[in-house]
């Protein structure tokens, strides 16, 4: 297996990456949070891209897996500066990202950074503002005045180990919400959701698609499918909608 490569930002972060030479457009994967470039999806999209001989990127945000970090530290704004590092240093012309759960809303963020550069684009479970419509709006008033004192508020997951919600993190997440402007998405885009899913919606996802401006936009319900989406009947989704914003 490759090594791992890293990337020095300009804001001082050293960024993970694992990166597949091939013909373009670069498929990118985007994580989810508390995820890493090794998750089942990411391997899973880089074997198919070897297969099919395409260029494909998958990296670690800062505070994630290999990168430099503490996750705590770090916030949707972060994650999104850690993106347009990794694509603006090591990918060229168009790009098609993939964005699993908090990596559908870094793809909608790097889709209103740099349209131009977008040939199409993939979701699957994408969160798109959760930091305020998951986490803010269901805290407690308890826990909102803990966030306010102690700076950070401790929640269970359904998917991972408890993690912490700093005061940072929602600040900073309502800076970037995608719901709440114009979200044009001017190329093909491809929405996967399982009915299943306990982190998020099927109404995340049809809000989003109610939400975007865009041409030639689908959304895929597959019943009974978690959060996780990586059977292989769900890999294989991801893989036909992939290839149907690379080919179409």
């Amino acid at each position: 297996m490759a090594e791992t490569a890293f990337l020095d930002t300009a804001e001082g972060r050293r960024i993970a990456y694992h990166k597949t030479e091939g013909t373009g457009p670069t498929v990118v994967f985007l994580g989810g949070l508390k995820s890493d470039m090794e998750g089942t999806k990411a391997i899973h999209l880089e074997a198919w891209a070897k297969a099919r001989g395409q260029a494909f990127l998958r990296f670690d945000y800062s505070g994630h897996g290999e990168s430099s970090g503490q996750f705590e530290e770090g916030c949707i704004g972060d994650w999104h500066e850690d993106t347009l590092a990794a694509v603006g240093a090591l990918t060229t012309g168009q790009i098609v990202p993939v964005g699993s759960s908090m990596g559908g809303w870094q793809a909608l963020l790097l889709a209103r950074a740099l349209p131009e550069r977008i040939a199409g684009l993939v979701t699957i479970a994408a969160a798109p503002d959760f930091t305020e419509d998951g986490y803010w709006a269901n805290f407690s008033d308890e826990q909102k005045a803990d966030l306010e004192r102690l700076g950070r508020v401790e929640l269970p997951s359904d998917y991972m180990e408890p993690y912490i919600v700093t005061k940072r993190m929602v600040e900073n997440g309502r800076e970037n919400l995608v719901l709440r402007s114009e979200l044009a998405l001017p190329f093909p885009v491809r929405c996967l959701q399982g009915t299943a899913d306990t982190a998020v919606s099927t109404e995340t996802a049809l809000r989003l698609m109610d939400h975007a401006t865009c041409d030639d936009m689908r959304l895929t319900l597959v019943k009974d499918a978690d959060h996780r989406f990586s059977d292989p009947t769900c890999l294989a989704l991801i893989e036909q909608a992939v290839e149907d914003v690379l080919d179409g």
